[in-house]
């Protein structure tokens, strides 16, 4: 038998804070700003995570930037 392993499609802003490494309420403002890209699914947001991915880059991109 062969046992298959989903990986998660989506991410509660809680999961994206704890990746981060920010507060809640931080992430659910990058979020509410569309900082974060998400989507509403019902009550809640979601997130993919290749947004996730794309903030990063553009956080590091514009840090670098910056210091040039």
């Amino acid at each position: 038998m062969t046992t298959t392993v989903i990986q998660p499609k989506w991410h509660t802003t809680a999961e994206v804070a704890s990746m981060l490494g920010f507060g809640l309420s931080k992430t659910k403002m990058l979020v509410l700003t569309g900082q974060i890209r998400s989507v509403k699914v019902g009550h809640n947001r979601r997130i993919l995570p290749a947004w996730v991915d794309e903030y990063v880059e553009r956080v590091a991109t514009n840090a670098e930037e910056w210091a040039a």
